[in-house]
């Protein structure tokens, strides 16, 4: 395809990488020449804590992104990526026609601020006669193009599934060659050639991103998925136990597109067509991602209710109690060790072990009774990889109001999951090194514990360690009076 734009602007967003760019590679081939921008949007960033990892995430990782640029460009010594602090929706129009650009290319956000932004930035770039090209680039399929035979999105993850495989061909998988273009990267304009703000240069402050050996950019991606390649095959039985090193830790990176996901997918494809088990389970969790991101795009009633709008009926928890059960799940002070380890991984981290998500979604609505919005709301503020449709999805799931939920009769028990998937009790005692003591038949359950064991762990309940709030088989029934209300719904 000739080149038949002068000058283009590309507008990273969420796809903080140089290669496999969908929007990046357009702009290439269609442009004679490409400006990179990247825009610290406060109208997201002012509402963030003053010490936000995700912002650290993003700072450091524009400064990989800024040498990924310049490797494609080796002749360039000044800084190939504009970086701006401003409200993204005012910036890109405004930079995109001082630039004299043609066109602005950008990937797809299927968030609903996200679509008012771009509308806002689409009709002021037309008014200078701009134009604004965006591209599918955070997923291998979007919005309508897994259907059901009644041509409507689907709600239910297995059928959907397994119609996303049936779709699945060697092009939804093949890169985007952005190298084969590098020629039409330009450098910052003179005046915008200036390194990476600092956090300080934007208002944030240092986090313990560092010290977490959190990798960041596409160079820590390929790291992660590099060491994450000789445990794929194992996968399937590694997965559930946070004490074990399972997961691929690449959420944050498929979060903010410092890793391609059709890489991703080629390569777990590649390996199931090899028989390997754990591949398969493991492309089973990213076709999930996709299939949240089609179920914000497709019914974004999501995002302000439930799914299955009859449990909106349902009558949570309120007032003074309810605020306070809500601040000892917060700080992992509940009495229930695999609860408060997971929660305080959480808060230390912004990490949570995808099974202990789980659990600790199902304590606090199906244990506590509050609102599942209150922990999506938690879990929005404290994880380093929150996506909207995945943390709605997730949170609608473990209280039964969501799409393809688990039936609302169906609780955890915090104690048999912690004696399952921390038998050994390696992850409690990690984060609750005041327990560390205790026999693993005690550790799960210390309200059970005999009081000779808690003596001689030198744990003392309501003091060292604090009593459980609420008892578990009390809670259930609770639970199922309260569900009470759509139960015929369910069934």
């Amino acid at each position: 395809m000739p080149s038949t734009i002068p000058l283009g602007l590309m507008w990273f967003r969420r796809d903080l990488r140089a290669d496999d760019n969908a929007a990046l590679c357009h702009a290439l081939q269609r442009c004679q020449k490409v400006v990179c921008v990247f825009v610290f949007d406060q109208e997201i960033l002012d509402p963030l804590p003053r010490a936000d990892r995700r912002v650290e995430f993003i700072r450091e990782s524009l400064v990989d992104l800024d040498g990924q640029l310049r490797k494609l460009q080796p002749k360039v010594k000044q800084a190939m990526l504009v970086v701006r602090h401003a409200w993204a929706r005012d910036e890109i129009p405004r930079l995109a026609k001082e630039f004299g650009a043609g066109a602005v290319f950008t990937n797809h956000d299927y968030e609903p601020t996200a679509l008012v932004r771009d509308a806002l930035v689409r009709d002021a770039l037309h008014k200078d006669g701009i134009a604004l090209h965006t591209f599918k680039d955070h997923v291998i399929f979007e919005r309508e193009e897994v259907l059901t035979q009644g041509n409507k999105p689907y709600g239910v993850f297995t059928p959907y599934k397994n119609a996303w495989l049936k779709k699945l061909t060697d092009d939804s998988l093949r890169p985007y060659p952005c190298e084969a273009h590098a020629q039409s990267l330009q450098a910052a304009p003179a005046e915008y050639a200036q390194s990476v703000p600092s956090l300080a240069d934007i208002g944030f402050e240092k986090t313990n991103l560092s010290t977490l050996s959190i990798p960041t950019g596409s160079s820590g991606a390929r790291a992660l998925f590099e060491d994450f390649f000789d445990r794929m095959d194992s996968y399937h039985e590694t997965r559930d136990y946070p004490g074990v090193k399972g997961p691929s830790y690449l959420s944050v990176h498929l979060r903010f597109g410092t890793v391609s996901i059709r890489k991703l997918c080629a390569t777990a494809y590649q390996r199931v067509l090899a028989g390997s088990e754990g591949a398969k389970i493991w492309l089973s969790e990213l076709i999930w991602r996709d299939f949240y991101v089609q179920i914000l795009a497709n019914f974004p009633q999501v995002a302000r209710g439930s799914f299955k709008s009859d449990y909106d009926a349902i009558q949570w928890e309120r007032g003074p109690k309810a605020e306070a059960l809500f601040k000892a799940w917060c700080e992992g002070r509940t009495g229930y060790p695999i609860v408060d380890a997971a929660m305080l991984q959480l808060n230390q981290t912004g990490y949570m072990h995808n099974r202990l998500r789980m659990v600790v979604a199902s304590f606090l609505t199906k244990d506590l009774g509050l609102h599942w919005r209150w922990g999506e709301r938690y879990f929005a503020e404290k994880l380093n990889d929150f996506d909207l449709s995945a943390n709605n999805g997730g949170w609608q799931w473990a209280s039964s109001s969501g799409c393809d939920a688990q039936p609302y009769f169906r609780i955890f028990n915090p104690s048999s999951q912690s004696e399952r998937f921390d038998a050994q009790g390696k992850f409690i005692r990690r984060y609750l090194p005041q327990l560390a003591k205790l026999p693993n038949s005690a550790l799960h359950a210390p309200w059970d514990a005999k009081p000779l064991e808690l003596q001689a762990a030198g744990v003392e309940l309501g003091k060292d360690y604090p009593h459980r709030v609420v008892k578990h088989d009390e809670a259930r029934a609770l639970t199922l009076q309260r569900y009470a209300v759509v139960k015929k719904v369910s069934q």
